[in-house]
């Protein structure tokens, strides 16, 4: 089911199941399951998604194979979780190293409406002005409803340096970062958190270069404020390291005592260290952050 592009000037519905490694974060709320965030399936039992979707003492399951969330369709797998890692440098004020992962309490089987995403190559930079397509089940414009089937809207790259332009994101946004957008017309909005931003590569391949993560506090589409994204690119090493473990809670804390251990003899920790943040996290409140930032 390749996705439909060449019509896309605002947000449209997808074609039902064209983004196959999309999904829905949903919490459970007395008793309800309620859509709070998107997320990418990037392996059979790990979802990536945004650090500021995760909230302390909530009940997370994840919807993979879904286009219309009202709906009970054929394919859908409806997943808990076994465990959540929120990224250790985490800053819910600044909004920085906004990236979390899923591990599912089992593998998901493959399928016409549920696969893995093509993830980029460690660091890699996409060009200005490339085109990119979010996806996601947010509000349809600012302060609207979320959407009921899954949405697509051709969001174009702006490059670092014009992207934190004074008169743009300015020092808000780092080389961490994906900006994409900007156009006053068509953004990511609130509900589109964690979810991808998807970028055909020059094989043809579609692959996930960034995670929701925040944009303007005035409005969804405010003209200079695109959509920002997590860079997956540059958090690539981060991502193996914390799938490649298989400890229990003690093995892992073990880990972490030896680790110290050995850094002790250094005489600078490094700057990519990983210290895995075991269900602990916190959310990120709007009311919190920087003027004229909000977290979708």
């Amino acid at each position: 089911f390749p996705p439909v592009v060449t019509r896309v000037v605002g947000g449209e519905d997808v074609r039902p199941h064209s983004w196959p490694w999309q999904i829905s974060l949903q919490y459970n709320r007395q008793g309800e399951w309620r859509h709070t965030c998107g997320g990418t399936l990037i392996a059979d039992q790990w979802v990536l998604t945004a650090a500021h979707c995760i909230s302390r003492g909530r009940e997370y399951r994840v919807a993979l194979g879904k286009h219309n969330l009202k709906e009970t369709e054929e394919g859908a797998v409806f997943m808990g979780t076994a465990n959540i890692i929120v990224h250790e440098k985490w800053n819910p004020l600044f909004i920085r190293n906004d990236i979390a992962l899923i591990k599912l309490a089992s593998p998901v089987t493959s399928s016409d409406t549920i696969m893995a995403a093509c993830l980029p190559d460690n660091g890699a930079v996409l060009p200005h002005n490339e085109p990119c397509y979010v996806t996601g089940w947010g509000r349809i414009y600012t302060g609207g409803p979320i959407a009921d089937i899954l949405q697509q809207a051709l969001l174009p790259v702006v490059d670092h340096p014009t992207c934190s332009k004074p008169d743009w994101w300015g020092p808000q946004v780092t080389e961490n970062m994906v900006c994409a957008g900007g156009d006053g017309v068509v953004s990511g909005c609130n509900g589109d958190s964690g979810g991808p931003l998807n970028c055909q590569n020059t094989d043809g391949a579609w692959e996930v270069h960034g995670i929701v993560s925040f944009g303007s506090g005035l409005s969804c589409n405010y003209p200079k404020k695109p959509t920002v994204f997590t860079s997956v690119s540059m958090y690539m090493d981060w991502i193996s390291t914390v799938r490649t473990p298989a400890f229990t809670i003690n093995e892992f804390k073990s880990h972490l005592s030896d680790k110290k251990k050995k850094k002790k003899k250094k005489k600078k920790t490094s700057k990519n260290e990983l210290v895995h943040v075991l269900l602990f996290c916190t959310n990120s409140n709007s009311a919190s952050l920087p003027q004229k930032m909000m977290t979708y």
